[in-house]
This record gives C-alpha cells, structure tokens and sequence, in this order.
C-alpha cells in the first residue's frame, strides 16, 4: 500500500510550531487569580476547615476572625495545636501551628486538646488541655509564637472529680477574667491579672448545669452569663449541647435544655463542644462547633463548622439548626 509523504520542510515547519507553542504555555505566568498555597479556601459540606479537627475555640479581633480547634484523627497522639484566620467567616486562611507539646511545652507531650484563645493588652493566651492538666501559653500575635509558662495552670480538679480539660474564658462587666473548665464536674476561678495564675482558695464547683459532661463555654450578653457545655460521650452520636444561663459568674443557673443535637437526616452526628461568637457592634451570634466528618467519620475523625446562633424574644440563645452549608459570608467591614 502506497503511503502519500510531506515534503521535509512541512515536517520541519509543524514540529517548530509546536515546540514554540509548548514553550508558550510553559512560560506564561501564573494566571492572576492563582491561590497560594495558603490562601483562604471554603471547603465543600459546610466545613469550616478541610481535614480532621474538633473543639474550636473562636474570636474576633481587628477585622479579622480567628478559629483555634483541636488537631483530631491520631487519638492519644494528637499533640499540636493550629491557627487560622478568616475576613469573612467562610473562607479560611491557615495559618500553621503554634504549638507543638514535644517541642514547646516541657511536661506534657500528648493528649492535646481543646484550646481556648483569648486577648488582652495586645497580648494572646492559648489556654490549652495536655494530658488532662490545663496548660497556657502567651506571644505577642495570634500566630504565635506562643511560649508555654513552664508548668501547668491547673493540674487536677477540686476533690480529684473527673479530669482537669476543656478551658474557657469570659471577661466580667469590670474587666475580670474567669477561667472555666471540667469533666463530670465543672469549675470556675478568676485569674489574676497576669492571666496565668489564680488564688486556688478561689476556685468554685458550678451545680446545676443539667447533664454536664465537658466543652464548657461562658459567654456574656447585657447582664446574663450564657452558658454552654457537651452532653453525653464525644465518641457517641448522640453528643450534644446543653443551655442555662445565670445573673452572675458562678451561678445560680436556669437551665433551658438542648440547643444543638443530632440530625440524621443530614448526616449531621455528635454534634458539641462549641464555642459562640458575637459579631462586634450587633447582636448577631454564630457557634463554631465539631461533629463526626460526613459520611463516614466518628468521634475521633471530626471536623469544626459554624452555623447560626439565634436569640430568641426572651433575650436567651435559641435552638440551632445544623447545616450542611454553613453560613453565608459575613465580612466585618
């Protein structure tokens, strides 16, 4: 069978035209709207953040929102803790870790959970669980880097009742700081002004807080005290969130039942230990909280998203319906 052939320079011609156009391509610069590799990103499902994390700890600083969750999936080997910022409060900038407990912290190096964030003067608290003692470390940034004081800030519970995890702090109408944590039994101190001390004399045993198992969280709103807390196993589908409020610090508290539970509808399991957020200059609140990764996580595979916080007519936080979405963005400025 004959074959019909080009002539050598129509070969020579087609072949330089494609190398030059391979070129081409190779040089072009990046297109304008290239993401770096940390650029804030909204992953799918309504998460917050892509990957296995739990227990957020949420606030707002400067125009800027900043979320600190518990690394989670390697269980008792989880020992870091991240950071990441977002303008918007659905796209999410990671910001890398800020404490590690082989590296920074010198007597614990495991068991690494629930941080609370906080600051003052300009100056950043990550109060921290590591081997069930409560820990804190300070920097001058939200992205660290933060140094641990050296030993821990609360190393067991009054009278040895459940483990000493899951920090929280509020500030008080005069500028006092009160540390809260617990599990089985919840507990508050003020700290001193130092922010990483407190008068163990003053430590006081909360009651009254209906099925209170952990994730304790304090917020004020006029002159109540909201207070919010996990119940049941965080390993157990049915974990959900608990509601009271007070007149005051300790107590003596109301409570209102459940505000945040499962949906199985939408997949939607162990939903907890969350942590509220009120736009500043509204009364706009948001609860950044964990629940088993959809479809197929549980309570060690979790992942943090954020829904709204309604207040009801009588001033107190109302039911929050959990979503596959997550909220709409909502910039600060």
């Amino acid at each position: 069978m004959s074959r019909t052939r080009q002539p050598v320079p129509a070969v020579l011609a087609a072949v330089t035209t494609v190398v030059l156009a391979l070129a081409a391509v190779t040089l072009l610069p990046a297109p304008a709207d290239a993401a770096p590799a940390d650029a804030p990103t909204r992953p799918v499902g309504g998460r917050a953040v892509d990957g296995h994390y739990a227990d957020p700890s949420i606030i707002v600083r400067d125009g800027t929102y900043w979320l600190y969750p518990t690394t989670d999936g390697e269980g008792a080997a989880d020992a870091s803790f991240t950071a990441w910022s977002s303008t918007d409060l659905v796209h999410w900038r990671p910001r890398g870790e800020v404490l590690n407990l082989r590296t920074d912290v010198s007597w614990a190096d495991s068991l690494a959970w629930a941080p609370e964030i906080t600051e003052k003067d300009g100056r950043w608290y990550l109060y921290f669980t590591a081997e069930e003692k409560i820990g804190v470390a300070v920097a001058d940034s939200p992205t660290g880097p933060f140094r641990d004081i050296g030993r821990p800030l609360v190393a067991e519970n009054p009278g040895g009742k459940g483990a000493a995890i899951d920090p929280a702090v509020v500030t008080g109408p005069d500028g006092t700081r009160y540390l809260y944590w617990g599990n089985a039994q919840a507990q508050m101190v003020p700290l001193n002004p130092d922010m990483v001390s407190f008068d163990p004399k003053k430590v006081q045993v909360l009651s009254g807080l209906d099925g209170f198992g952990e994730g304790l969280h304090v917020d004020r709103r006029a002159d109540t005290w909201h207070v919010t807390w996990s119940i049941g196993d965080f390993r157990s589908e049915d974990y959900r969130v608990g509601y009271a409020t007070a007149p005051g610090p300790a107590g003596p508290f109301t409570n209102h039942g459940v505000i945040l539970e499962k949906d199985l509808d939408q997949g939607v399991r162990g939903p907890g230990h969350g942590s509220p957020l009120r736009i500043p200059g509204t009364d706009e609140w948001y609860y950044a909280y964990h629940r088993f990764a959809i479809p197929d996580g549980d309570g060690t595979h979790r992942e943090v998203t954020l829904d709204r916080l309604p207040i009801t007519p009588e001033g107190r936080f109302g039911r929050i319906t959990p979503t596959l979405a997550g909220p709409a963005p909502r910039p600060l400025i």
